[in-house]
């Protein structure tokens, strides 16, 4: 029964990473959303408040962590786990925010905006959580 529960939880976690990308444009001012759906190989960045960018980027990616770290707090019930993860985390988020901001702050005309994609798409998207869990659960499993 206590499985059960833990795995509805976990579920429900998840449940909420897929909405947060389900509401993406009411939750969070990116006017990157439609650029990078757009054909935006040939077009120029769209004019955007930097700030107002970046403070949507920070908290999505807060979001996305907080659930990520309740998602393997409920699987493993172990704190180093979660500690290491907010530190890996932590550090994730230092390197790509700044190599965003760069990008975003000396992107101009005619620049190639893959890397931009890139950075930006591991910030807002929950992929770390898709890397860290199974690798986790292989690390506590192996061992037993």
């Amino acid at each position: 029964m206590k499985n059960v529960f833990i795995l509805l939880i976990v579920g429900c976690l998840f449940i909420l990473l897929i909405l947060i990308r389900a509401f993406e444009e009411a939750l969070f001012y990116d006017p990157l959303l439609h650029y990078f759906k757009a054909d935006y190989k040939n077009l120029p960045l769209p004019s955007m408040d930097l700030f107002k960018l970046q403070l949507g980027v920070v908290f999505r990616f807060m979001l996305n962590t907080i659930i990520s770290l309740g998602i393997l707090w409920f699987v493993f019930k172990d704190r180093e786990i979660v500690k290491l993860s907010l530190v890996l985390y932590g550090v994730l988020f230092l390197v790509l925010f700044a190599t965003f901001s760069f990008i975003i702050y000396t992107s101009g005309e005619g620049t190639d905006q893959f890397l931009l994609f890139y950075v930006r798409r591991f910030l807002i998207q929950p992929i770390f959580i898709l890397i860290l869990l199974p690798a986790f659960y292989f690390q506590k499993y192996k061992f037993k």
